[in-house]
């Protein structure tokens, strides 16, 4: 598996990481914009999504919920302003338990050789203090065990080559 980088600015309110994959750039989009498919990957090991709304193209909104064995749920939602398939997802997300804290995201998948791709992200914060809330809610395992879970279902249904 490939390992996250991400980086955390000390006086400034963003993350960003870079993750590759063993797959294509558009292998790697259509998991992240087929709602069956992001339902099987998205947050850490342990939770599973249920997508209420998910429309990934320019204008169109989300909403997903995740729960554990403890029966708690944790929806999120957000506005996908961008969106150009295998490229570019520029969307809003907010953690519904944390009202009015809606971060600006994007995503940019790049083909690499061999069939492989990088993928990089940013997170805009609207404080620091938001933005560390989210660090200590433990964000980075999130999407570290969601982009291992999306290895394992791309390994599933493309090999890689």
């Amino acid at each position: 598996m490939n390992a996250m980088t991400l980086t955390v600015p000390d006086a400034a309110p963003f993350t960003e990481y870079t993750r590759e994959f063993d797959h294509t750039a558009g292998e790697v989009f259509r998991a992240h914009a087929d709602p069956d498919l992001f339902a099987r990957w998205i947050g850490p090991r342990g939770l599973s999504t249920r997508v209420e709304r998910y429309e990934c193209r320019s204008g169109g909104t989300f909403r997903f919920i995740q729960h554990g064995d403890d029966g708690v749920e944790h929806a999120f939602r957000g506005v996908f302003h961008t969106v150009r398939p295998a490229e570019l997802v520029l969307q809003t997300f907010e953690y519904e338990g944390y009202p009015d804290v809606v971060t600006l995201e994007y995503m940019r998948f790049e083909d690499l050789p061999g069939g492989r791709c990088r993928l990089t992200g940013r997170s805009v914060y609207p404080s620091l203090e938001a933005r560390e809330r989210y660090l200590a809610d433990g964000m980075e395992g999130g999407i570290t065990e969601g982009y291992e879970r999306l290895d394992e279902l791309l390994a599933e249904q493309v090999p890689a080559t």
